[in-house]
């Protein structure tokens, strides 16, 4: 950690130690880390909803323990998946329960018509069938009831189904996600790029795949901090989803680098977009938002290739993998294809 990276990190914990004394917080470890990601800045919704809190006294620790599982408590999507999986299976024995109920009423009922039915069939006095109308009718009532309650019950648990198949699909969305950029992660691309690939081998047009790495990314984060360079990264995600086509797919492939999918895209098409991203890249000028202090700007590195018969997702992304660090290799803020690459990129890779 550099020097001034050191005192950027030892500014934001004072802060936030400020700020748990203001409000008399407990200084436990995940109060001081909601208000140290606070200080920091880097979750602007989370500063709204804090500032807005400020803006109306201090923030008791019950609200704070609230923030603080809403935006920083990890849950891991296999435990929340396992939570609803759960809760649809009270709710489907609920179901099951209800209508064993209201099939022993209705078996009751069934009973109470036959022994009518075989009393009719025989004279029968009045007194005695005005009864037997009184019980029917009563029976009738009852059975009715069971019915609405039945009714009731399952429109209740339709609504609970349709809320936890809603959870379902956002924990599945999320496990598709990259936590940090909100783009496809690296599990997802995997997938994509097999899907992809089965399309092309069917003769369904072309496939490109592109690579792109973030030009001294390190040195970036050791002179302004992870926290800036992780506003970095989301700010390259939004950049590579505004500059592709529906039908394309963006991953963060890992760290800095980033992947792109691009299927009905041959390879001249596949560098005409990676060049139109490196220069939205470039164009951008970084402002510290806080300090309104000039970053300066970001470049990236493109290796992109083309889908071939009898390629794997493997050589496809090793050809790509070669093509950017040949893009590197030439001085970095390039796009460079498989048809540029040479023996000695070959052998560098």
């Amino acid at each position: 950690m550099s020097e001034q990276e050191f005192k950027r990190a030892l500014g934001y914990a004072n802060s936030a130690i400020d700020l748990l004394k203001r409000a008399t917080i407990p200084p436990y470890p995940q109060f001081y880390e909601l208000l140290y990601t606070y200080a920091t800045g880097v979750n602007p919704t989370l500063n709204a909803r804090i500032n807005a809190i400020f803006r109306e006294g201090d923030p008791a620790a019950d609200l704070a323990e609230r923030l603080y599982n809403e935006f920083l408590k990890a849950q891991d999507a296999n435990a929340r998946i396992s939570n609803v999986s759960e809760r649809m299976s009270a709710r489907i024995e609920a179901v099951h329960d209800a209508i064993d109920t209201a099939m022993t009423t209705a078996n009751a009922y069934s009973g109470t018509l036959q022994t009518a039915s075989g009393d009719l069939e025989r004279a029968i006095e009045p007194q005695a069938l005005r009864a037997m109308t009184t019980r029917l009718l009563g029976e009738t009532r009852r059975m009715q009831d069971a019915n609405h309650q039945l009714e009731q019950k399952l429109e209740a648990s339709r609504e609970e189904i349709a809320d936890l198949q809603r959870d379902l699909d956002d924990v599945r969305r999320e496990a598709m996600l990259d936590p940090l950029t909100k783009i496809f992660n690296r599990k997802y691309f995997d997938e994509g790029l097999v899907k992809a690939f089965a399309n092309a081998n069917t003769g369904n047009g072309p496939l490109c795949l592109m690579l792109l790495d973030i030009d001294n990314f390190k040195r970036f984060n050791d002179t302004w901090g992870h926290q800036t360079g992780d506003q970095v990264l989301r700010l390259m995600a939004m950049t590579l989803k505004s500059n592709i086509k529906g039908k394309d797919m963006v991953a963060r492939y890992g760290g800095e680098e980033f992947a792109a999918i691009l299927p009905q895209t041959d390879l001249e098409g596949a560098i005409i977009v990676a060049d139109n991203i490196r220069k939205a890249i470039q164009a951008k000028e970084l402002l510290k938002r806080s300090t309104n202090e000039k970053l300066g700007r970001i470049t990236a590195s493109f290796g992109v290739a083309a889908f071939k018969p009898g390629d794997t997702p493997s050589t496809l992304i090793e050809r790509a993998d070669r093509c950017l660090y040949a893009a590197k290799h030439a001085g970095r803020n390039k796009v460079v294809s498989e048809t540029e690459l040479g023996d000695e990129d070959i052998v560098a890779a």
